[in-house]
């Protein structure tokens, strides 16, 4: 254990007695949404992976700490806070040296699920190519972090504001597997289906541990992804989606937002487009994909 990382103890038992730990992300909680439902939602998915019978462990930058496992007080003061960065693999350390606050985006989450000793992290959607990347370069460091540390992401798919084939044609560039559960075709966030199809598909939590389990004893140490789809009765269809992306989408450039401040943004303004459904269906799918990653890692 690093010395500038400090578990809760119900994770520190959990690791120790070698029971199923789920880590969650906190870019959701500073970035994903307004208080109080970044709060609400926040407890809610831990509450969802412990009634799945797993340990969650939520983890951000505090005080040159990097904590895996907060305690309400924490999380509460986390969801109001306005200042905290955006960490990925860039800036994670920068954030713990100049003992800032800090949220972990996907890849700061794998980084730190790893070094904890956690194989499962359950999110809402990566990070992935954005749409115009041929001309702007803005390409996640996720996708980059998949192929390099070795922990299972269960996600909704990639984020539908994203360009999806772009981002699938880097995750098989850089070798990381897309297990699609229990469908053919790839999810898009807040719809089931994107119309494109995914490159595996799993049927139950089995495969996945076997395949993942395959993976070590060949050597092949990096991340997976597994895409759940959102809930039938949760979900916006995508022809919807895709106009109020579209649009969200010209907002943007036209009130030059850039860099890290793309995606939060983007999300927040498509609240206000979809009268808050999207703000429903990121809760919705978020606890189901804690859902699966407490069962996934059950099976692990």
């Amino acid at each position: 254990m690093n010395s500038t990382m400090t578990c809760s103890e119900e994770v520190s038992d959990a690791l120790a007695e070698k029971r199923a730990v789920v880590a969650l992300e906190s870019t959701i909680i500073t970035h994903g949404m307004p208080y109080p439902e970044n709060l609400n939602t926040a407890m809610a998915v831990e509450q969802v992976v412990r009634d799945t019978g797993a340990t969650p462990a939520t983890i951000a930058a505090l005080n040159g700490q990097l904590c895996v496992g907060l305690n309400t007080d924490q999380l509460n003061a986390l969801a109001k806070t306005s200042d905290a960065m955006k960490l990925s693999r860039a800036d994670l350390a920068f954030a713990l040296s100049s003992k800032r606050t800090g949220s972990t985006t996907v890849a700061a989450t794998m980084i730190s699920a790893h070094l904890a000793g956690i194989k499962v992290f359950a999110t809402g959607g990566i990070g992935g190519v954005h749409r115009g990347a041929e001309h702007s370069f803005d390409i996640s460091a996720d996708l980059h972090e998949l192929a390099r540390t070795p922990v299972t992401v269960v996600c909704a798919g990639a984020k539908a504001i994203l360009d999806i084939p772009k981002t699938l044609e880097v995750l098989e560039t850089l070798g990381v597997p897309v297990l699609t559960y229990q469908q053919d075709n790839l999810p898009a966030f807040w719809s089931q289906d994107s119309g494109i199809a995914s490159p595996l598909r799993v049927n139950n939590v089995s495969e996945i541990a076997d395949f993942a389990r395959q993976r070590h004893a060949i050597g092949i140490e990096q991340g997976m992804l597994i895409a759940n789809p959102i809930p039938k009765d949760d979900e916006i269809d995508k022809a919807t989606m895709d106009k109020h992306i579209h649009q969200a989408l010209l907002d943007a450039d036209e009130a030059g937002i850039k860099g890290k401040a793309v995606t939060p943004w983007l999300l927040g303004h498509i609240v206000k487009l979809t009268n808050a459904k999207s703000l429903a269906s990121n809760q919705a799918l978020i606890r189901n994909n804690a859902s699966l990653a407490a069962k996934i890692a059950l099976a692990y």
